[in-house]
């Protein structure tokens, strides 16, 4: 049987690098697409492109290509919200580009990393189902709404992932800030942060996508994707404290010092994270076959590890 060959854009990303190591170790050929020159195994053709912002000629880019999976994208965490404009130019008319690119290219599976945001906003008063109407509440939710609008338009068969928040090697954002909490020397002020939270270890993510390659009951879907259970966040920063030798006590602060202590620093979005529920169901994913391949602890035992490993490099 002919190798399918993927095109991975965003590959020199925190899940890209993972799943191009996923992919080669599954069987594929992989060709990645990055805006800059990155170190990867020597059987996989690496492209560079400009950013998204600008057109980009995918055409010889995508000859001998069965499969895309679409990574690259302006994530909400490095700009401010209100640069709109650039949210919409990478997000929605880049993807846009691509999609249409992967029509006339006849390719046969256009996968498509989304995002919670969506479809909610920074959390949710019931568990979140694909069916439910898709309300985001900021610019970079809504550009990626539009980017999967812009991919069922261009009429390529697609799979589209709704990831909540993700966790592994060198996290960043949020799940960067629960870890420099539990690295704490000091007891911990969280003990009211009481909201259930879905997370997503990167294995799950990846054995997910692969499972949609190799699934073709997966075209024309989206998924909400999540490990198997939501975790409330003091639980998280205590497991996380437990994993490293750390003190479990904790202080119990009222919450509107919390409160405005995070918004005096211009964090008031923290709140909602970590106080609010967001909690998403993963059945209809699981109604064909996939399962999480990991649970969040073992998830998170694996992130420490990795974490260590790197501090402990001369």
């Amino acid at each position: 049987m002919k190798t399918k060959r993927i095109l991975v854009t965003g590959a020199s990303g925190f899940i890209g690098r993972l799943l191009v190591a996923a992919l080669l170790r599954a069987g594929y050929a992989v060709r990645t697409a990055t805006r800059r020159q990155v170190p990867f195994p020597d059987s996989v053709e690496a492209v560079i492109i400009p950013d998204l912002k600008n057109p980009v000629d995918w055409n010889p880019i995508l000859r001998g290509v069965d499969i895309i999976v679409h990574l690259a994208g302006l994530a909400h965490v490095k700009i401010p919200d209100t640069a709109s404009s650039e949210f919409d130019q990478v997000n929605r008319i880049g993807t846009q580009r691509l999609a249409q690119a992967a029509k006339e290219a006849a390719i046969e599976r256009f996968v498509y990393i989304s995002s919670v945001r969506a479809q909610v906003g920074t959390s949710a008063a019931h568990p979140l189902r694909e069916q439910d109407k898709p309300c985001p509440t900021d610019q970079y939710g809504r550009s990626k709404l539009a980017a999967e609008l812009a991919i069922r338009a261009a009429g390529v068969p697609f799979t589209i992932f709704r990831p909540v928040v993700v966790y592994g090697p060198h996290p960043k954002g949020n799940i960067r800030t629960l870890v420099r909490l539990a690295r704490s020397p000091f007891p911990f002020p969280v003990a009211s942060f009481s909201g259930r939270r879905a997370l997503l270890g990167i294995d799950n993510l990846i054995s997910a996508i692969v499972f949609a390659l190799n699934n073709p009951i997966t075209v024309g879907e989206t998924y909400m994707l999540a490990d198997s259970a939501p975790m409330i966040v003091s639980e998280i920063v205590a497991i996380l404290r437990k994993m490293q030798g750390r003190s479990l006590r904790a202080i119990n602060v009222p919450q509107v010092i919390i409160r405005l202590s995070l918004m005096i620093c211009g964090r008031g979005d923290l709140w909602s994270r970590f106080s609010e529920d967001l909690i998403v169901d993963t059945s209809k994913l699981e109604l064909v076959g996939w399962r999480p391949v990991i649970d969040t602890y073992e998830g998170l035992r694996r992130m420490l590890r990795a974490e260590d490993g790197e501090s402990a490099r001369p």
